[in-house]
């Protein structure tokens, strides 16, 4: 051994800031959004205070993590939605409801979930952007957004 440090011995610390994305990528958001609750009938879902929309995907373990999570600490109305129906039944019993809209992708430009965006409709803008990884990180993340 040479006395140099070995990096891949290192422990991972819990301590770890994950963050997402610096800037949201400028680009208009609806005022309205297409789709259906998971098992339910046609409806739109008006966008008329700052919301929170949550991209999620079936049979991903931080998509579930947060369907499941309290979310009080967002400080927002949150919407999650999917481009697909649940066809495991994985979402059945989750504390947040899954809006199935593939228009929202779409209508977003939501390209990987997990993944969040975060609307103001008085300026009809996206204003923050990023992966989730916990309600923590995504509440430190819009939190600037919300003090304006």
């Amino acid at each position: 051994m040479d006395g140099r440090s070995n990096r891949s011995s290192n422990p991972v610390t819990s301590e770890f800031g994950a963050r997402s994305f610096d800037r949201a990528r400028e680009r208009a958001a609806p005022n309205a959004l297409n789709g259906h609750w998971s098992g339910g009938a046609e409806l739109t879902v008006d966008l008329t205070e700052v919301t929170l929309v949550v991209a999620i995907k079936s049979h991903c373990d931080g998509c579930r993590d947060f369907i499941n999570a309290d979310v009080s600490d967002l400080r927002v109305p949150v919407l999650v939605i999917s481009a697909d129906e649940d066809i495991s039944s994985e979402w059945r019993d989750a504390r947040q409801p899954v809006f199935v809209s593939p228009e929202a992708f779409r209508l977003l430009d939501v390209r990987w979930p997990p993944f969040y965006v975060l609307i103001d409709p008085v300026a009809r803008r996206v204003v923050s952007e990023g992966v989730v990884f916990a309600v923590p990180q995504v509440a430190g993340e819009i939190g600037p957004y919300l003090d304006v």
